[in-house]
């Protein structure tokens, strides 16, 4: 579990209190189906406070093989109804609990259902209404990642 104070002006805050990290995988964690450098290690540490769980729609068929033996468990979806079985397993996770993080369009629902969505921009872009619908945007999978790493940062942008 991750536990973060938001101060803020309203009811005294919030709290952000984290089981799950739910991400996309081509796009954020991977660029042409090969994981990005340094993601591999920043989810063994955050596998100690959360669930990781890796749902896409796996384009270049090579999820499974480049997250063998990472602590992530890997949920692939049909080619239909992406951005809604995106939404209902968060919500099956129960979306109060989970922080996921994503940049494509099938991936905003998941983003604005969560406790916290954070959407990254990189070299795939993102859709703009993923954009929208996060919380936090950040330029990079390594950034959004030690967001939650060091979760002071978390504290810096999202205060009331």
């Amino acid at each position: 579990m991750l536990t973060v104070e938001i101060p803020g002006d309203f009811n005294g805050g919030v709290r952000l209190s984290l089981a799950h990290l739910v991400l996309d995988y081509n796009g954020t964690l991977a660029e042409d189906g090969a994981l990005i450098a340094g993601v591999p290690e920043r989810l063994a540490q955050l596998a100690e406070h959360l669930t990781i769980h890796v749902i896409t729609a796996d384009t270049h068929g090579s999820a499974a093989q480049k997250l063998a033996g990472l602590p992530v468990s890997l949920h692939i979806l049909p080619p239909c109804a992406q951005s809604e079985a995106k939404a209902a397993f968060v919500r099956e996770l129960g979306a109060n609990l989970c922080v996921a993080i994503g940049n494509g369009r099938n991936d905003a629902t998941m983003l604005q259902e969560t406790a916290l969505g954070l959407v990254v921009i990189q070299a795939e872009g993102a859709a703009q209404i993923t954009v929208a619908a996060a919380d936090i945007v950040s330029k990079s999978i390594e950034d959004a990642l030690d967001l939650l790493l060091h979760p002071k940062r978390l504290i810096a942008t999202l205060r009331n």
